[in-house]
Parts: structure tokens; sequence; C-alpha cells
């Protein structure tokens, strides 16, 4: 059991500390992302830094290295820790996927938000869940265009929305979904000040000149 616990906390942690944003703009716009707009290495400030393509892509990896550490982390827990649930070890590797993300050992531990990491681990381990808060991030980032706003609220929703779609409401896989959905919003603390103050941007404003 402790091997498999070793095995899914340092390879989802691996896998999900691979900075994907700070890579595509290094190989296509030779930029460090760190050094554009908000510094931040997800696929915001990737897709206002250098357009829609990258940003997207950006945002796609983040959600299938996600969703693989969750993946494999449940399934190698099934072999090699057949006694725990599957819920369980994915919840376990759906953490240390983020972490990874949020602090990838290979950029100093300073890393993104989060929120296409945390959505691509829990569309495996939740679906239903993950897909009911992403339409809720659709609906508000429609009417507000505050990117920011709408990861809020949609990841402030995930751990209700799992709890009323998700049987499982064991105690570490609802801890695992609460202390990721907290985590999220904490590194969010920038866009909430910008939010309060009116200075956050908007997806489609225009820059001023």
């Amino acid at each position: 059991m402790s091997l498999a616990i070793l095995f899914i906390v340092a390879g989802a942690y691996l896998l999900g500390s691979i900075p994907t944003g700070w890579l595509l703009m290094r190989i296509f716009r030779k930029q460090d992302i760190r050094s554009v707009g908000s510094g931040n290495i997800g696929a915001t400030n990737v897709l206002r830094s250098a357009g829609a393509g990258l940003g997207t892509v950006t945002f796609l990896l983040d959600v299938v290295k996600g969703a693989a550490a969750t993946y494999l982390g449940g399934m190698l827990g099934a072999r090699l820790a057949p006694d725990i649930s599957l819920h369980s070890m994915q919840a376990l590797a759906a953490l240390c996927a983020v972490l990874g993300h949020v602090f990838p050992v290979w950029l100093g531990f300073r890393g993104g938000k989060g929120v296409a990491t945390g959505f691509g681990v829990f569309l495996v381990a939740a679906p239903l869940a993950a897909l009911s808060a992403l339409g809720l991030f659709a609906v508000i980032l429609a009417v507000s265009r505050y990117v920011s706003l709408s990861s809020i609220f949609a990841t402030l929703s995930f751990p209700i929305l799992a709890w009323l779609l998700v049987p499982d409401h064991s105690a570490f896989f609802v801890s695992v979904q609460i202390t990721i959905a907290l985590l999220i919003v904490v590194k969010h603390h920038a866009n909430v000040n910008r939010l309060l103050n009116g200075t956050e941007s908007r997806i489609g404003a225009r820059k001023p000149a």
C-alpha cells in the first residue's frame, strides 16, 4: 500500500508539474511567459499574450495532464492497493497533480492557478460534476467576460455539485474536492483584488493604447 501511495504521489505530482504554457511560449514565441502579461503560466495569460491558438492548446494540455494523472493514479492504485477504493486513489492523484501545476519544481514552485488542471482531474474522478461546473463557467463568462470571476464561481460550485451528483461521500474524497477548490480560489487573490477595484481585464476588451 505504501509503495502504491508513493508511486501515485510522485507520478501525479511530476505529471501535473509539466509547465505546458511555459514550454509552448518558449518553443513558439521564444518568450518566458512569466515575464509577459500577468506573469502566470496558465492558459489565460498565454491567450492574452500569444493569441487563441496557443491559449487553447495550453488549456487542453493542462486538462489532459490532470486527467491522465488521475486516471493512471486510479489504475495503479487498483493494481497495487486493491483494498483502497478507486475514488480515494483518484483523489490522491488529483490533489498531487494540481499541487504539481500550482507548485512545479521545474519553475521554482511558481506555477499556474490550477483551473484547467483541476478540471482535468475531476473530469475523471467526478465527470458529471466537472461538466456541470464547466457549464456554470461558460454562463458566467458569457455574461461577465471575466475569466477569473467565472473560474472562481465554477470552482466554488464544484464540491457542491460533486456532493449532489457523485454517490461517494467518503471523507477523503470530499476533503480533496474542498482542498483543491480552496487552493484554486486562493491562487486568484490578485484577481479578486482587481475585480473589487474594477481593474480586472475582460475577455475581448481592447488593451489601452
